[in-house]
């Protein structure tokens, strides 16, 4: 596995350190976890923020809530049960 060398504050290094050291997990899984996590955070915040930009818009919203309407027929088309038999 190839290695970069990233600079780090001394406390964000020994926060690193304490959280590997109660978690049994390396220095470097925590961090690809807390990337990975902080990446979600992200992307999930992203999706707020376009859902809120597309509830400002009144036209966009009444499309949007068409097409769930559209889909929420499907709920209720037997799939469920044609795969249980």
């Amino acid at each position: 596995m190839a290695t970069l060398t990233v600079r780090i504050r001394p406390e964000t290094h020994r926060k690193l350190q304490k959280m590997a050291q109660s978690s049994g997990k390396s220095l470097p899984e925590v961090l690809e976890r807390a990337i990975g996590e902080y990446e979600r955070q992200q992307f999930l915040a992203g999706c707020n923020a376009a859902f809120e930009r597309l509830r400002q818009n009144p036209d966009d919203w009444a499309h949007e809530m068409e097409e769930r309407a559209a889909w929420d027929v499907t709920l209720s088309d037997g799939a469920e049960t044609e795969r249980a038999s």
